[in-house]
């Protein structure tokens, strides 16, 4: 994996408020000069394929789960893409535009979400569509992205094995998240053997898929059980029974949406507990955490690029902000950062590009689109459509935060295709 190091790039913060005052007053006085304020364009120059476009807006869609077992998972991606797209519009919006959001309820289904992306891009005429948590609700919107000509920023850690023109990937690939992780067991937890565990979808068996082969044929160690759940599954109860058998280095899981809190319960159940085992999750974030339960979750290990508890000027701003528009409690996962990331992308392209088109955004995309004020650290978009971003290890704390125990040294060049796993 190639690394970018962290020296090469400077970090700024994110606008405050006097800077946001400014720079509407500046937006109002069309002061030449200043990408962001070209609103003076006429629509026909920044808008040649019939986008919901006016002199006064430009319209987006936003498609998660707000209901069924997957909106534990999606709310908080929800919400972090419409705190984004309100800090814009407070720094006078996209060329001159404010942004008019639509939403749409996937719910937890897959031929929903494509019915609701033919209605996103072809009724709505949206400029770029924000959402999708599963790859099974990706793989069912593709089709329509790329026949629509639609852009779709997905924010999930997924399997990789995928590259579209119309979809940008804000989360992590396999070998920013899968390999990373099985890696740090190996190193720093001495694992050798492995118990893989995933809900029945694409994205678990793909992802188990990878990591089999990176278990046998890269480090040469043992794969001693492999079990699948329906999305939504509450009964783990014999799965239990078949860890104890086993007696696995390490429980390597891709169980995700609400059936993780029944299957951390059913862990603790059995005795199956952090100070006995090593437990590693590429799905629990503190979105899923407010249902798991840190008492339950305690000692086990979370791979992600992101978490809440990460010191940087930055992500303080970010939380900061998050919680005073929804409530002191709320909390910040991987996938809700991830979230954030997409209409501040989406801003960059479009203002690079001077122009909506979704294929001058996406030429401009793959142009080195960078954000120095991302709560995670600062990122890059490659022009594969993914995001070089840092891999961190965290273990759970009985109080349902987490704390970082291993950061890559470097942003970890994104690799949707790594030769040997296909």
């Amino acid at each position: 994996m190639k690394h970018l190091s962290d020296a090469d790039f400077s970090t700024s913060l994110p606008p405050d408020a006097g800077r946001r005052r400014l720079l509407q007053a500046l937006g109002a006085a069309s002061v030449a000069g200043l990408p962001a304020w070209s609103g003076a364009q006429p629509v026909a120059q920044v808008n040649t394929t019939k986008l919901a476009v006016t002199d006064a807006e430009v319209v987006v869609g936003q498609l998660h789960s707000a209901t069924g077992t997957m909106a534990i998972s999606e709310t908080g991606a929800i919400q972090a893409e419409q705190l984004a797209i309100d800090q814009i519009n407070a720094m006078g919006g996209i060329l001159g535009r404010k942004i008019k959001v639509i939403k749409e309820d996937g719910a937890s289904d897959w031929p929903t979400f494509a019915e609701k992306s033919k209605k996103l891009l072809i009724n709505d005429r949206c400029a770029a569509v924000f959402g999708c948590w599963t790859s099974a609700s990706r793989k069912a919107v593709l089709p329509v992205f790329e026949k629509e000509n639609g852009l779709l920023y997905y924010p999930t850690f997924y399997e990789g094995l995928e590259q579209s023109k119309n979809v940008i990937y804000t989360g992590q690939e396999a070998t920013q998240q899968i390999i990373y992780s099985l890696d740090w067991a190996k190193t720093e937890k001495k694992a050798k053997s492995f118990f893989l565990i995933g809900s029945d979808y694409i994205w678990p068996r793909t992802s188990m898929k990878i990591a089999r082969k990176h278990i046998e044929n890269f480090q040469k160690g043992k794969v001693v059980g492999e079990e699948y759940y329906p999305l939504g599954s509450t009964n783990f109860g014999s799965l239990m029974n078949k860890i104890k058998l086993k007696k696995p280095d390490c429980i390597f899981v891709a169980v995700v949406g609400g059936s993780n809190v029944a299957f951390y319960k059913a862990l603790k159940a059995s005795g199956i507990t952090g100070d006995k085992q090593l437990l590693v999750t590429l799905s629990v974030t503190e979105d899923e955490m407010t249902g798991v339960g840190g008492e339950n979750f305690a000692g086990f290990y979370s791979s992600m690029k992101y978490f809440q508890s990460l010191d940087n000027e930055n992500n303080k701003k970010f939380v900061a902000a998050f919680k005073a528009k929804y409530g002191k409690d709320a909390v910040i996962g991987d996938v809700t950062q991830a979230g954030y990331l997409g209409p501040w992308l989406w801003k960059a392209a479009v203002e690079k590009a001077k122009s909506f088109d979704v294929n001058k955004v996406v030429a401009a995309s793959e142009t080195g689109i960078e954000l120095k004020t991302a709560p995670e650290g600062y990122v890059k978009l490659d022009p594969n459509h993914h995001l070089w971003s840092k891999s961190r290890i965290a273990m759970g704390m009985p109080d349902a935060t987490f704390k970082v125990v291993a950061e890559s040294p470097a942003l970890i060049k994104p690799d949707p295709f790594p030769k040997g796993y296909q």
